[in-house]
């Protein structure tokens, strides 16, 4: 699977902050790139996918804590521009939302990023994907909430009530549904 450079990332996202363009435009357009060709030319899916989507996730948090970028804002480009690249639908466009909103928030916490931000970013980034492609904005929405969430808890509690804070009321018009995670997620 193609794997993102750190300096594609970086050097997108300088371009954008420099010329004042949109950085959520930046990254949506780099992640669909790199997840759309990746797809295409290895065919490959399952795990390394999602090994693909973590890597990509940990180069965008890296780039933006880097260049001071917005976290929220390039949560939203990551998580709608995988899912253009990714093209998917139903069921599997659900659990391919959780682990990518997972994956974005491992990645922000080891970064010391401000992970309420984040997760709000990434379920504004559901939520727009969703639109792009006629599924359900609540329960795309819900997937990258929870994915967020369950990654939060496996952090710790400091993690997670961050994450739950970022996720309250509305976001984008959708009210979120989300599960408690596990008991062994607060011991």
């Amino acid at each position: 699977m193609h794997r993102p450079k750190r300096w594609q990332f970086k050097s997108a996202l300088l371009i954008a902050i420099k010329s004042g363009g949109d950085v959520t435009k930046t990254v949506i357009g780099a992640v669909a790139d790199v997840m759309s060709a990746g797809l295409k030319s290895s065919g490959k899916v399952g795990s390394s996918l999602l090994d693909a989507l973590y890597e990509v996730a940990g180069t965008a948090v890296r780039g933006a804590s880097e260049l001071g970028c917005s976290l929220g804002a390039v949560a939203k480009g990551f998580l709608l521009g995988m899912m253009r690249g990714t093209e998917e639908t139903g069921e599997k466009a659900m659990e391919l939302i959780g682990h990518a909103a997972g994956s974005f928030i491992r990645h922000a916490a080891v970064a010391g990023a401000d992970l309420g931000d984040a997760a709000k970013g990434l379920v504004e980034g559901a939520i727009a994907g969703a639109a792009e492609l006629g599924i359900d904005a609540t329960r795309a929405a819900s997937a990258a909430g929870q994915g967020a969430l369950d990654a939060a808890y496996d952090l710790g509690a400091t993690a997670a009530e961050k994450v739950r804070s970022g996720l309250t009321g509305t976001i984008a018009g959708v009210k979120l549904v989300l599960k408690e995670p596990f008991r062994t997620h607060r011991n």
